[in-house]
């Protein structure tokens, strides 16, 4: 059996941008990843929650700082062969004042601590989607602004580098999904379907 551990926030959670529930099994990428891979072995952890950040905390929600629960999660899990690492979204938001570079630098710990308590796990590291141009304005998540969104659109390149230095595979969700129209943040259902699939054929692939 083959463990693969997916590390996010709530577009790895599964948030539905409509209502903000949760999309259901079969709905969300995670358990579209795992229907499509099981027959191979293939174990998928889901480990998303809403809100999560790589390193800082966030002053309106307990538990969100990633690089805190991580290696417990690792050890957990029993240190397992894959992890896909997918966070940097809410680093965005205005209350934390952080560049893509600096968020680049919380992902570094991530792999850094990844290294050090699972250290023969593969690990792809995925760029988030880029947050909708409107999201900041009323009635989306005024948690973000114009400028949240331009340093979306800068961690591709920024976390490139860092799995070039860090010799992890890579992706950008952004070259094969968007955020909804519904509240510019979050993954619809059909993209949840087409992620699944790119991430499947992926793992395949290493």
């Amino acid at each position: 059996m083959t463990d693969v551990l997916c590390f996010g926030d709530s577009n790895t959670w599964g948030y539905n941008p409509k209502d903000g529930s949760r999309f259901p099994w079969g709905v969300r990428w995670t358990s579209i990843l795992q229907e499509q891979l099981k027959d191979q072995g293939v174990r998928v952890i889901e480990e998303g929650l809403c809100g999560r950040t790589t390193i800082f905390n966030d002053p309106l929600r307990q538990g969100r700082k990633g690089t805190e629960l991580f290696p417990t999660l690792l050890e957990t899990h029993g240190q397992p062969e894959q992890i896909v690492l997918m966070l940097g979204t809410n680093d965005c938001k205005t209350v934390f004042s952080a560049s893509a570079d600096v968020i680049g630098k919380g992902v570094v710990r991530l792999l850094e601590q990844a290294k050090r308590f699972s250290p023969d796990s593969k690990i792809l590291l995925i760029s988030p989607i880029f947050l909708g141009e409107r999201v900041w304005e009323e009635g989306f998540d005024q948690e973000f602004s114009p400028e949240s969104v331009e340093i979306s659109k800068r961690l591709g390149s920024v976390y490139e580098k860092i799995a070039r230095k860090y010799g992890t595979d890579f992706l950008r969700a952004s070259d094969y999904v968007e955020s909804s129209e519904e509240d510019q943040e979050h993954m619809n259902a059909n993209s949840h379907q087409i992620f699944a699939s790119v991430i499947a054929e992926h793992l395949q692939s290493i």
